[in-house]
């Protein structure tokens, strides 16, 4: 009889519990979510590349705002603007934070600084020193001579290598992306390490070395969902990251070390100090807060931050040109009836050309520099479209998905830089966010479009573009963080002859 009351008793226990479970299950209305969710890897089956592509047609299936199970950690994903303005006003604090990825690793940012910091003081600061000392309209114009210097560099490469050889296949993908880091290492430390000039230099081998070896081991490893892997599968790039970083800091160290002692014993007057200096300015009066440790994170995300995005966007750009020709003669007409032939295009000269503009607001629509937002994680519960999103879950904003939305844009497909020249056309902020939104927006926005807007806007300029073959130039998205092109771009030039004058004696 004690034994029957026993194991009613124990079977209340049990009900009563699973009944809980399943209220509170019911009571958390998650958002839709596929319904097949697999022990241990919960959807992470239904991955294909490229994420970005695959996420929206999750959403498309099951809306704007999914419920996913990648692994251990749950996200959520949105892809209309109603539900990224919500995530980003009303819950702009909730999603503040930043889940702790190998991704951040890879690209050598550490988690103090500003991309990867956790909410709070610390990143407020951050921002500050990015925003004001760093990345300000007024410090940005002080380094117009830089990228000036550079554009030049690279019009006199192109004009030497295609004058006489209209046959020469150009890689303008390895040229884009030497371009803008040799800007950003000219900003950050004052050297540069690609071009003729740098010669057999072993600090700019070691330089090349590691920006190969970075470039190796872009994408996210599986081990940030299934944390079990970072001890069994993909131990070997965690170890190959961790030699990689050594390397870097090495690098960046000895930067610092030598900036350090031709500051020492007197104060630089200079108005273009490089990023370095400013950095070791700020740590002469905060040595305890402005350790190198955070020098070295700010350095490593200004270059590993600015220069793929920027060369890639130029590269989807002259892309989108060569399979559109009448677009790229219309830029053309533009530049030579506002700036002529006697002179090169300058930075002030960008606002004058809507045409151009128009070229590189559509170009990253269709290309954005982060299809998939920099990863938020929530730090408490909140509501996004009405459904609750509990504390820590990992929010993923769908920039490309919103950008290719038909209920939000014509042929949202087709390559037409005309949508955007009627300026007084109202659109959604959240329609479009190439450099991400909220108060994690990208503080280098205005820099990557004073780079690629002269760079563009100087080769359309200077000389004509062709394919390399009849064939239209393949436009397939590579997986990464940022948005490569599967295949790098090889295109042929020639000087235009009413340029020819001018670029013979640059």
């Amino acid at each position: 009889m004690e034994t029957s009351i026993y194991f009613y008793i124990w079977l209340s226990i049990v009900f009563l519990f699973l009944l809980k479970k399943y209220l509170q299950k019911t009571n958390k209305r998650l958002p839709p979510s596929p319904s097949l969710s697999f022990p241990i890897i919960g959807h992470l089956y239904l991955f294909k590349k490229p994420l970005h592509r695959t996420l929206a047609k999750l959403s498309e299936k099951y809306g704007p705002v999914l419920y996913l199970k990648l692994g251990s950690r749950p996200v959520l994903v949105v892809s209309s603007p109603s539900a990224v303005e919500e995530c980003f006003t009303k819950n702009d604090v909730s999603f503040a934070d930043r889940p702790k990825l190998l991704a951040g690793k890879h690209l050598g940012y550490n988690y103090t600084t500003v991309i990867w910091a956790s909410y709070g003081s610390h990143w407020r600061n951050m921002r500050r020193i990015a925003t004001i000392e760093l990345l300000s309209s007024g410090r940005v114009q002080m380094f117009h001579g830089i990228r000036a210097d550079e554009v030049r560099s690279l019009i006199c490469r192109l004009f030497r290598w295609s004058n006489g050889d209209e046959s020469r296949r150009l890689d303008m993908k390895s040229m884009f992306f030497e371009l803008t880091l040799n800007v950003m290492m000219r900003v950050i430390a004052g050297r540069r390490y690609y071009g003729e000039d740098v010669g057999e230099s072993n600090e700019a081998k070691i330089f090349q070395q590691i920006v190969k070896e970075s470039v190796l081991l872009t994408g996210t490893s599986i081990g940030d969902f299934l944390p079990v892997l970072k001890y069994v599968g993909s131990g070997g790039l965690e170890k190959k990251l961790v030699k990689l970083q050594e390397k870097r800091d090495k690098f960046m160290q000895h930067l610092i070390e030598e900036h350090r002692e031709v500051q020492s014993g007197s104060v630089s007057e200079k108005k273009s100090k490089s990023m370095v200096e400013v950095l070791l300015s700020l740590q002469a009066n905060e040595p305890e807060y402005y350790t190198d440790e955070i020098i070295k994170g700010m350095m490593q995300v200004m270059l590993s931050a600015g220069t793929d995005t920027s060369a890639g966007t130029m590269e989807w750009a002259l892309s989108l040109l060569l399979n559109n020709p009448e677009a790229l003669a219309k830029a053309q007409k533009e530049i030579d009836t506002k700036i002529g032939q006697i002179r090169l295009i300058e930075e002030s000269d960008i606002a004058n050309l809507p045409y151009l503009h128009c070229i590189i607001t559509e170009t990253l629509r269709l290309y954005p520099v982060v299809p998939l937002l920099f990863p938020h994680e929530s730090s408490e519960d909140c509501t996004v479209g009405g459904f609750n999103v509990p504390c820590g879950t990992m929010l993923l904003v769908n920039a490309w998905a919103i950008h290719h939305d038909p209920k939000l844009w014509d042929q949202p497909e087709k390559f037409k830089p005309e949508r955007f020249q009627n300026a007084l056309v109202e659109r959604d902020v959240y329609m479009y966010f190439p450099f991400g939104t909220g108060r994690r927006g990208c503080p280098g926005e205005g820099l990557a479009n004073r780079i690629i807007g002269l760079t563009l806007g100087s080769v359309i300029q200077c000389f004509e573009w062709e394919r390399i073959s009849e064939e239209m130039v393949d436009m397939t998205e590579g997986s990464s963080i940022a948005l490569p092109k599967t295949h790098p771009l090889l295109a042929k030039c020639r000087p235009r002859p009413t340029m020819m004058s001018l670029l013979s004696q640059l």
